[in-house]
């Protein structure tokens, strides 16, 4: 695995080097041990599986509050089958359970406009990495060193830092129950952990990239897993 050298900092002139954006928890690895600092939001973003996965799997409720050294599943654990399906009864009631539980859930209409949602670029400027060029991690869009990043939809900021490997200084929002948005290689991040942002608003400013390449690397996640943001971003 490729080490990269972070040297950037949110309150200094330095720049962290990115050059490329992966998992940096294998997805061979089984449980993640909390150090100072995690968040369930930033250990799902760093494993691929997304933080309502881990909660589910780790029975940790909102607000997701870690402590450090407890471990976390990162694997879905197997259910336990009841007395009843152990001896081979209650057959008809396991399978019709399970077959409503396998069904389409259903939203209502006030439902739907909640988890709608209305993007915006983060910065104006040229897609200098497509998402299959990033390996399928979002975007890097071109832009000039200290340019203000918006804030693509409005939402929770959940990290707000640079422990990610890869990603320099790094902010990751969570819109709703679905999706989250990630904007790496700042230069400087200007909002914090739990602060509540709107739609278009100044949240950090662009940072240098590895050499003299000047992008914001930006992100959308859905259920945890990325997409490519070209198809949710409106057209230039």
């Amino acid at each position: 695995m490729l080490t990269l050298l972070l040297t950037g900092c949110a309150g200094n002139g330095n720049y962290a080097p990115v050059r490329n954006y992966y998992r940096d928890i294998p997805k061979s690895q089984q449980y993640y041990t909390v150090k100072k600092g995690d968040t369930l939001y930033a250990i799902g973003f760093r494993s691929g599986h997304g933080y309502k996965r881990l909660a589910k799997w780790n029975k940790i409720y909102p607000p997701y509050r870690l402590y450090v050294g407890q471990k976390i599943k990162l694997f879905k654990p197997k259910q336990k089958l009841s007395t009843a399906a152990k001896k081979g009864t209650g057959h008809r009631s396991i399978k019709k359970t399970r077959n409503l539980s396998q069904k389409s859930p259903t939203f209502s209409n006030d439902k739907k406009k909640v988890l709608k949602l209305h993007w915006q670029w983060p910065i104006k400027g040229k897609v200098l990495k497509s998402f299959s060029q990033t390996g399928k991690k979002g975007i890097d869009i071109g832009g000039s060193l200290g340019q203000p990043v918006k804030a693509a939809a409005a939402g929770k900021v959940v990290y707000s830092g640079h422990g990610l490997v890869g990603y320099g200084n790094l902010l990751i929002i969570k819109h709703n129950s679905l999706y989250l948005s990630a904007y790496g290689n700042n230069r400087r991040l200007l909002v914090k952990e739990g602060q509540t942002v709107s739609k278009g608003q100044t949240i950090a400013e662009v940072g240098k990239a590895g050499g003299s390449q000047t992008s914001l690397h930006f992100e959308i996640r859905k259920k945890g897993k990325p997409v490519n943001p070209v198809d949710y971003l409106p057209t230039k």
